[in-house]
């Protein structure tokens, strides 16, 4: 981060593998999300995860350690909300997943139906059924438009790894022909629309996370800079093999505690 740009006043950060690990709080997030508060710098927390709603998300923070107003979260499916608001306000969507993207969903005044809808929307959910995917297969073949939160092909358990978003939705494509648009990371739309919520620039946020192929890439095409973390997908060993580079490589979040005063020292003190 050279010191002829501009100081950074806003941070987005990815959650887990950056602030959590199963659950639990990964040393040095407690303590960036409270310096952050005290210098009244604005911020977001991301995550690609479309099941849980702010409000879920904050209760799951807040046992670990972690306090955060359900107002500095946002999620795919919140960003995908957002999208079909602005696409076609009051629409209607047939939805197959959980209660993070059917309440956002519906929070921004759209219909949830399976009669000719606008869109089939597809989220993450840990109980896919046959029947809600062949209605949604049936409802794209007829003409319903496909979106989807994120394309992520798998996600972490303690038991191992889960199919997600992007696994179900390559089944879908498979059978109807169509491939959907993916609102979340690495679509830097997430990104701006994150901007847009806490009325940020591009030249003055940082995006922090752990993933080169969805945080550090989102970040980069939406024009902020970036810090990759390695307490988290990918190695050190990794990142010179992507064509693209993070502003900077550190080993966690505790290592970015004291560069959120550096970046911006007419806050500090």
């Amino acid at each position: 981060m050279t010191t002829n740009r501009r100081p950074v006043d806003c941070w987005l950060t990815d959650m887990d593998g950056v602030l959590v690990h199963e659950e639990h709080a990964i040393p040095g997030a407690k303590e960036f999300l409270e310096v952050l508060q005290r210098l009244g710098l604005r911020f977001l927390v991301l995550t690609n995860n479309s099941i849980f709603t702010p409000r879920d998300l904050r209760a799951r923070l807040h046992a670990s350690g972690i306090d955060l107003p359900e107002d500095a979260i946002w999620t795919s499916a919140l960003a995908t909300a957002q999208f079909l608001a602005d696409q076609r306000s009051g629409g209607s969507a047939y939805v197959v997943g959980e209660a993070g993207l059917t309440t956002a969903i519906h929070d921004v005044g759209y219909v949830m139906s399976s009669r000719d809808p606008d869109y089939v929307v597809l989220g993450e959910t840990r109980t896919y059924s046959f029947e809600a995917i062949t209605r949604a297969i049936r409802l794209i073949d007829n003409g319903s438009r496909f979106i989807a939160t994120n394309p992520d092909p798998s996600g972490p358990s303690p038991e191992g790894k889960l199919p997600a978003t992007g696994s179900i939705a390559a089944l879908i494509t498979k059978a109807t022909g169509v491939e959907p648009y993916y609102v979340g990371k690495p679509n830097p739309l997430m990104m701006r629309s994150a901007l847009n919520k806490i009325e940020a620039h591009s030249e003055t946020t940082v995006m922090i996370g752990d993933r080169m192929d969805t945080d550090i890439v989102s970040g980069l095409e939406a024009g902020l800079r970036s810090i990759l973390v390695l307490s988290g997908s990918t190695r050190r060993d990794q990142v010179e093999r992507f064509p693209f580079l993070p502003t900077r490589v550190v080993d966690s979040i505790a290592d970015v505690v004291p560069l959120v005063e550096e970046f911006n020292p007419g806050r500090a003190g």
